[in-house]
């Protein structure tokens, strides 16, 4: 493994850290309760802490193909989320979501940052570099 790849999967790590950090922090200090789909979200975020750091401790790069499905499925569910916050005639049909609406909007940063579309950006960080790391993996064979 190189020392290029070793940072992109320490840098895919850190990104997943604290993507989960910022949730917990959100739900457990600042006492926003998650609706369904930020349940869902944290399924595919949550795991590749642990999986991408067992990855780098032992130097396996093979693991983006992994990390790219989560990452993958895992954005696909928080654009709809962003979508149904943002785009009234998404919100208009959403599902209900139990207890606390996935239309609502903790915060709401410049117009546009909340809490779906952070997730969304760490989902597509980490996609991208599986995909790099994808692609480094090819040119080695």
């Amino acid at each position: 493994m190189s020392k290029r790849q070793e940072n992109v999967l320490l840098s895919m790590w850190a990104v997943s850290l604290v993507a989960t950090l910022g949730s917990l922090y959100f739900s457990e200090i600042r006492g926003y309760t998650p609706c369904e789909l930020c349940w869902i979200q944290r399924i595919f975020m949550y795991p590749l802490v642990i999986i991408i750091g067992v990855a780098y401790v032992q130097k396996n790069v093979r693991i983006a193909a992994t990390t790219l499905v989560f990452a993958v499925v895992g954005g696909c569910i928080s654009l709809y989320h962003y979508g149904i916050q943002k785009l009234s005639f998404l919100a208009d049909s959403a599902p209900s979501c139990g207890q606390v609406p996935c239309t609502g909007q903790y915060i709401n940063w410049l117009g546009f940052i909340t809490i779906p579309f952070l997730a969304l950006i760490a989902f597509f960080l980490i996609a991208g570099m599986s995909l790099y790391l994808r692609k480094t993996i090819k040119e080695e064979n």
